[in-house]
């Protein structure tokens, strides 16, 4: 599976294949998308990045390092040879978050399920009730590659240089600072320079990914150049790198994303108050 995205209709016919996991990545916050498809892609495993993450971190399910992820993945019962299909119920929201995060622990072999859930149930897909809460454990061993993650040192030092481009996929209205942020004490705006494409753009009704390189130059984003893509809490950054990916551009997730950048006094924000 080099593909990052997997048709509905295509992931039916892997269901049996004993190599291939899914992964039900289901996650969602006080304001976030709530209708999709109910139970769960038939012995499919779930992966909660409210569980996966760095525990000693303030910020929100911020990545692990390796050995804390290694642990994870082997308690759900995956190997170095899985095959891992991610799901979520509402089509595409947190499974790209979790394809991001088995890239940047040096899997490769993960696929996203385009239109999720509910593309699965209209494809015939056989659905559970319930999920299986236990494994066997596996023989997972991660391998961090820092080029898929940026930090707060990477994002000011992309500020400072342009070398790389920040691109944030928060409404427009959280952007220009015209809304206040839902998170307490969280100032409003965006990071100087930093070009925004919501990431709704990028869904279609049916919650299936658009893939468009149309969409990313029309907000000013050179494909030849670098990336770092951001949001509220590096949940969504994920799905603008899961289509930058699908159009054969790497990028980088800025994992604290405006959870950190926002509720820091030293941090450069336009426009300023």
């Amino acid at each position: 599976m080099t593909r990052a995205l997997i048709t509905a209709a295509e992931a039916v016919a892997r269901l049996d294949d004993p190599d291939t996991v899914f992964l039900d990545g289901s996650w969602t916050f006080p304001g976030g998308p709530r209708t999709g498809a109910d139970g769960h892609v038939r012995g499919s495993r779930h992966f909660d990045i409210d569980t996966v993450k760095d525990r000693a971190n303030p910020l929100p399910h911020m990545l692990p390092d390796a050995d804390t992820f290694t642990a994870h993945a082997r308690a759900l019962g995956l190997n170095n040879t899985s095959r891992l299909i991610i799901y979520d119920r509402y089509g595409l929201f947190s499974a790209a978050r979790v394809w991001w995060m088995f890239h940047a622990m040096g899997h490769d072999e993960v696929a996203v399920l385009d239109g999720g859930l509910p593309a699965w149930a209209i494809a015939g897909g056989l659905i559970a009730d319930t999920i299986e809460p236990t494994w066997p454990e596996g023989d997972f061993q991660a391998r961090f590659c820092p080029q898929r993650v940026a930090d707060r040192v990477a994002v000011a030092a992309a500020i400072a240089s342009g070398e790389r481009q920040i691109l944030d996929a928060r409404g427009e209205a959280r952007f220009s600072a015209r809304t206040p942020e839902p998170r307490e004490g969280m100032r409003s705006g965006h990071m100087p320079g930093a070009h925004n494409l919501p990431f709704t753009t990028l869904l279609y009704p049916d919650g299936r990914l658009r893939v468009s390189a149309e969409a990313f130059r029309d907000v000013g984003i050179d494909l030849d150049k670098p990336v770092i893509t951001s949001c509220g809490s590096g949940v969504t950054a994920c799905i603008l790198s899961l289509a930058l990916d699908c159009l054969g551009k790497e990028s980088a997730v800025y994992d604290g994303s405006w959870s950190e950048w926002g509720s820091r006094p030293d941090t450069a924000i336009e426009p300023e108050a």
